[in-house]
């Protein structure tokens, strides 16, 4: 396979002394397991939070923030936890992880109050972060490299089906027990892991750097305080203070990280590394199909719930068709990405990702199902083509020994992309729907107006006590979710297009290079960044040279070879 996937360099030694094959397959098993664990978690209790509502009198806000201090508190700790993974032992900060979050879900079946509920949440979330990084380095320091790319493909496609199975599991659990069943299952989940991932072998870094805990203070704050700024966007507006507030402090942070990992002796996180381009189109690729995921996630549910009338467990099984093509080509991934080239994949990807948002917009109140399957299914053949190479791209592209900074590296982008996703489709839809609905809503009584302009699912609990104009509200309201819908759809179809070009332009292809406009172009700004005093006759930097330029400027590229004495 070329550079762009496999790097000649990577250390392998450990990973040829790991045993049999029994034994790479079983840790790929629990790996698999616990990253669906954490996954699954992200989504599954949006389908109870009617439910917690009631038993907990908690508010909206309440709500919203059970959901996503878990995936705030993922976000942030996950390069510092990939890291302690890296120095310490990462079957040691897989099970840290998976106690962690045991203990927190067990709390949760007993807590009635949403604080109590929210900071349960969080310490999960916490645990999370240790589970997550943990699956994929302990999976890529076992297989060799020969077979590291199969085994990476299977843990990307299972990850990116982790969201339907949580909705599934979630679904059944809702339709024969109370919402605190989910809570025992996930604290069931972990402990049975636990035991599980005691049986495999750790893995660490040999040479034992010194943690960077100036930059993982950083990046923590750096990604929690976006994180949180983009989930606020959708109730409060992106022109609200605290959004762009949080947004910018965010980037300012990120800022401040890069400069203190370049002066770094053992950096958190080589930032260099993001002038690779496959590095860098492997992060940007899975950041673009996380949002796109997450934001058809957070549209469909209320479409399929609140103008299709599905209960949650025929919800789950309406999007399941999503996870064939996802596994079915993370699976393949090693046959068809060195044919076809990172480049081509992700380029094909995206644009497949792009054109079933378009085409969704076809629905409405009376579709049948098989108009929302054939958009959804062409959506996720983009997001199977995308996910594994992307996440190869990362993986290949950092020495074996920081396998779980890469891995985390990995999932942050998954969860930025994740909270963008929503971010956009929820304040896009929230801004259409009362634009759309507000002008007609004079007929009806002042009290039900601003609730109906808040959101679908009020506008119909409304509507069951307005009488004879509760179906003309929730005929207006349904109508104008449709064209919030459509939307939200466009827009993001647009951006996921725009992103294709991008990604398609930068990324190398199967020869590892990239495009040649592209060299031309990055080629003349390291001449120009390097200054007239370090450049040959041949426009060429010094600094690419071995031997300060004298053999590349004669035409010479052979490699200096070995000296025989006499």
């Amino acid at each position: 396979m070329v550079d762009t996937f496999v790097r000649s360099d990577q250390r392998t030694e450990a990973a040829t002394a790991l045993g049999s094959n029994r034994a790479r397959i079983w840790t790929m098993l629990v790996a698999c397991t616990g990253v669906t664990l954490v996954i699954a978690s992200m989504v599954a209790l949006n389908t109870a939070l009617g439910d917690i509502a009631v038993a907990t009198s908690a508010t909206q806000s309440q709500l919203t923030w059970i959901v996503d201090c878990y995936s705030v508190a993922l976000a942030c700790l996950l390069l510092p936890a990939g890291a302690i993974g890296d120095r310490y032992g990462r079957r040691g900060a897989f099970l840290v992880g998976l106690a962690t979050f045991a203990i927190a879900s067990l709390a949760s079946t007993v807590f009635t109050e949403p604080l109590q509920l929210i900071a349960a949440r969080g310490l999960a979330g916490v645990g999370a972060a240790f589970i997550m990084p943990a699956t994929l380095s302990l999976l890529t320091a076992t297989y060799r490299e020969d077979d590291r790319a199969k085994a990476t493909g299977i843990w990307a496609g299972v990850a990116g089906s982790g969201a339907v199975i949580g909705m599934l599991g979630s679904g059944t659990l809702l339709h024969f027990w109370s919402w605190r069943s989910i809570f025992w299952a996930f604290a069931a989940s972990a402990a049975l892991i636990f035991v599980l991932a005691c049986t495999i072998k750790s893995s660490r870094d040999d040479e034992a750097t010194p943690l960077d805990w100036a930059g993982a203070v950083l990046i923590a704050g750096a990604v929690a305080v976006f994180v949180y700024g983009m989930l606020e966007a959708p109730a409060r507006g992106w022109s609200h203070p605290l959004v762009y507030g949080s947004m910018s402090v965010g980037v300012a942070l990120a800022v401040a990280f890069g400069f203190v990992e370049l002066r770094r002796r053992h950096p958190l996180l080589d930032v260099r590394l993001f002038r690779r381009p496959d590095f860098a189109t492997g992060s940007a690729t899975i950041t673009v199909f996380f949002m796109a995921m997450f934001g058809f996630f957070f549209v469909i549910m209320q479409y399929i719930q609140l103008v299709r009338g599905y209960t949650p467990i025929q919800t789950a099984f309406a999007l399941s068709p999503l996870m064939a093509p996802m596994l079915t080509l993370s699976v393949l991934s090693p046959w068809y990405l060195p044919r076809m080239g990172l480049r081509p994949v992700l380029f094909l990807g995206l644009l497949l990702i792009s054109a079933g948002f378009l085409w969704m917009r076809v629905l409405q109140v009376d579709s049948p199902y098989l108009d929302m399957m054939w958009p959804m299914l062409v959506m996720s053949t983009g997001i199977g083509f995308c996910t594994a190479p992307s996440t190869l791209a990362i993986m290949a592209a950092v020495p074996d020994e920081k396998q779980g900074v890469a891995s985390a590296v990995n999932d942050t982008t998954r969860e930025v992309g994740a909270a963008l996703g929503i971010a956009l489709a929820g304040s896009i839809l929230a801004a259409r729907y009362a634009h759309v609905l507000t002008p007609h809503l004079a007929v009806f009584p002042g009290p039900a107006r601003g609730p109906a302009s808040h959101s679908l699912a009020q506008a119909l609990e409304i509507s069951k006590t307005l009488g004879p104009q509760g179906g003309q509200l929730a005929h207006l309201s349904q109508t104008a979710f449709l064209q919030a819908m459509e939307s939200s759809l466009l827009v993001l179809g647009v951006i996921i297009a725009a992103a294709a070009l991008v990604i398609g332009a930068w990324a190398p292809g199967r020869d590892g290079r990239q495009l040649r406009a592209v060299r031309r172009i990055t080629s003349q700004r390291r001449v120009d960044a390097a200054g007239p005093t370090s450049v040959d006759e041949l426009r060429r930097t010094v600094a690419q040279h071995h031997d300060a330029g004298v053999r590349a400027a004669a035409g010479d590229r052979r490699q200096d070879g070995p000296v025989d004495h006499p």
